[in-house]
């Protein structure tokens, strides 16, 4: 059938917008080389105080988080057989797995001996008392596992049109042959990457939450719980399908294509069950512990938990359970955006606002080329998403907007 073809966009690629992303990535290019070259003193406003700042919180757990919308449309689509999402499944892997490709490179940023990233993998090197020691080797993983969810994709663009000029022709038979056997071959072990894929990616979900634990006397009570693994694990999961909604109107409004609201509008009936989820989780949390008590006297803390909540949690759900929100794809952008902002905030606030370490003599405010690092990495995920889209065969062929309008038209 034609809407389940798959084919690369066709849509012009040099835009206004692209040119747009090339800057914002070059100035995030040229920061990441002054870090480099300079090191984190020089780059960053980190000390022994703030050892995590705006590439922690934002580039790495916010990105993290950002990204589980690979594994939720996974489950759902292949482990609970909701095959009727199987349109949009390939593009929440493509997000999926850039967002844990940039967060990757965040990181590096963030190490101060970026050029031993490598020991985690060597066994003899191994601590398995630490926290980060799992999220590492979860996410290297998870990364590898996306990678090679995304080589169906790859097999389909070339298998078979492999042709290479003078001399290296030669290799273009066995080129073809290799990938026709590897398009034929991993599709039917498929399944147990996308099993070991979510179980990877509930793992490492809980642990980012896990890394704060070690921090009790220096993190406020609004945010330090010993259940703070589960919740970072429930909000990204409540994020997932909203992150996969946000892409899809995005993708549709960017391209010029017919944004799947049957599919959407179903999709956001149950990111407002896992919201709510989420929802109750937090708030027991804060009665159970009696944290709530922390609100007053008002401080910058207890405001940000409240804006968390309110902007990140309560509105967008009493959105969602809204059914002409979900038939509105303005309003369900909505709701899906300030889902995505309600987490990226939970992230920095426990990373940055809620953490206050003893002693302290100054307050971490992220430097300049943090944050140019930071616009930087997110344009580029953004363009490399564009690339990849009218590359390889991501999305179904469908009508475009202007046609279905041009069709309309003539009908009448």
């Amino acid at each position: 059938m034609m809407e389940n073809h798959r084919e690369p966009l066709a849509n012009k690629f040099w835009t206004t917008g692209v040119f747009v992303l090339l800057g914002v990535m070059a100035a995030g290019f040229l920061a990441a080389m002054y870090r480099i070259v300079f090191g984190l003193e020089a780059s960053t406003n980190l000390s022994d105080h703030f050892p995590w700042g705006l590439w922690i919180a934002y580039d790495v757990e916010g990105r993290v988080a950002l990204s589980a919308g690979g594994f939720t449309m996974a489950a759902l689509t292949h482990i609970f057989n909701r095959h009727k999402y199987e349109r949009i499944v390939r593009s929440a892997l493509l997000t999926a797995m850039l967002g844990y490709s940039f967060a990757v490179v965040g990181l590096l940023m963030d190490l101060g001996r970026y050029y031993n990233a490598w020991h985690p993998v060597m066994p003899w090197m191994w601590q398995g008392n630490s926290v980060l020691f799992e999220v590492g080797m979860c996410v290297m993983a998870y990364l590898t596992v996306l990678y090679i969810e995304f080589s169906p994709m790859f097999f389909e663009r070339f298998a078979g049109r492999v042709s290479l000029p003078g001399p290296l022709s030669r290799l273009n038979a066995l080129s073809n042959t290799l990938l026709e056997l590897g398009g034929k071959i991993v599709p039917r072990i498929m399944f147990l990457f996308l099993i070991l894929g979510v179980v990877l990616s509930c793992m490492h979900q809980s642990a980012l939450g896990s890394l704060i634990l070690v921090a009790p006397y220096k993190t406020s009570g609004l945010w330090f719980t010993p259940v703070l693994p589960l919740l970072f694990l429930l909000s990204a999961i409540a994020v997932g399908f909203p992150m996969v909604i946000f892409e899809q109107l995005c993708a549709a409004w960017a391209f010029g294509r017919r944004a799947p609201m049957d599919l959407l509008s179903s999709l956001a009936k149950l990111a407002a069950v896992f919201l709510g989820i989420y929802c109750v989780a937090k708030l027991s949390d804060l009665v159970i512990r009696g944290a709530y008590v922390q609100f007053f006297p008002l401080s910058l803390a207890s405001v940000m938990l409240v804006i968390e909540i309110v902007a990140g949690v309560f509105v967008p759900l009493g959105m969602l359970v809204n059914k002409r929100v979900r038939k509105s794809p303005a309003a369900l952008f909505s709701a899906c955006s300030l889902i995505m902002f309600g987490i990226i905030l939970n992230r920095l606030n426990v990373f940055l606002v809620a953490y206050r370490p003893p002693y302290m003599t100054s307050v971490y405010v992220p430097s300049v080329a943090e944050v140019l690092v930071s616009l930087g990495l997110t344009a580029g995920m953004i363009f490399a998403y564009r690339v990849a889209v009218t590359v390889f065969p991501v999305f179904t062929r469908t009508k475009s907007s202007s046609t279905v309008v041009l069709e309309a038209a003539n009908a009448k």
